[in-house]
């Protein structure tokens, strides 16, 4: 029986969710766009996928073109295809986040005529994006909250060696609320896959506190015991 496809006229594209912490505050990577519709507003990392190239491949190289950043372990969490999302015709987007340590990525720079910069702007004081970006934005915001109740994400934004405190410290931005100090600290050690180093904070004005790192083959070993108990 022979299948005839209806005129395919939708075009796709993918957008960005790339989270930082640094400095005690949760991130987000935006741009600010060069081109019409909505020139010279804040976006995230976003464009036309290619006819020749599947989305992940186009969401790496979208996000290169606009930031200069490559290479990043992005999820697809979320298909938005609202009929009038894009004024210029019917685009249906796939939505990727990804989670990264900040460190030397601060100087932005995009090697395209589409984004004029790209820089990081603190979560809590989130401007009106363009288009449905807040929408997007506020999506990957709450996914990114549960699954820090049963993933390891936290670590992928923190330096490798980190204090409880800017462990604590995070927790309290992407919960946005404060953690009472003594029980955070009890619960996260009483995982047992935190492992405490031999080494203190340098160069800081105030007491040095320990240093510790995410122990992953701990975590592996203690959720596959979880599983099979």
């Amino acid at each position: 029986m022979e299948i005839h496809l209806p005129h395919l006229d939708s075009v796709f594209s993918t957008d960005c969710v790339i989270f930082g912490f640094e400095a005690g505050e949760l991130k987000v990577l935006l741009i600010e766009r060069n081109e019409e519709p909505f020139k010279d507003w804040y976006a995230l990392p976003g464009n036309i996928v290619g006819p020749d190239e599947s989305v992940d491949a186009a969401a790496q190289r979208i996000l290169y073109e606009l930031t200069g950043l490559h290479d990043l372990p992005m999820r697809q969490f979320h298909t938005f295809g609202e009929v009038n999302r894009h004024p210029q015709g019917r685009v249906v987007t796939i939505a990727y986040f990804a989670l990264i340590r900040i460190g030397g990525q601060k100087d932005l720079m995009p090697i395209t005529q589409y984004a004029r910069k790209a820089f990081w702007h603190p979560v809590n004081d989130l401007p009106t994006l363009a288009f449905d970006h807040t929408e997007i934005f506020k999506r990957a915001f709450k996914k990114i909250r549960a699954k820090l109740n049963y993933e390891p994400i936290a670590f992928e934004l923190l330096p490798e060696k980190f204090t409880l405190t800017q462990l604590q410290s995070l927790y309290e931005a992407v919960l946005s609320k404060q953690l009472d100090k003594r029980n955070f600290r009890k619960k996260m050690l009483s995982y047992g896959f935190l492992k405490e180093l031999a080494e203190k904070q340098k160069g800081v004005s105030y007491r040095a506190a320990k240093l510790y790192k995410f122990d992953r083959r701990k975590y592996a070993k203690i959720f596959q015991n979880e599983i099979a108990s």
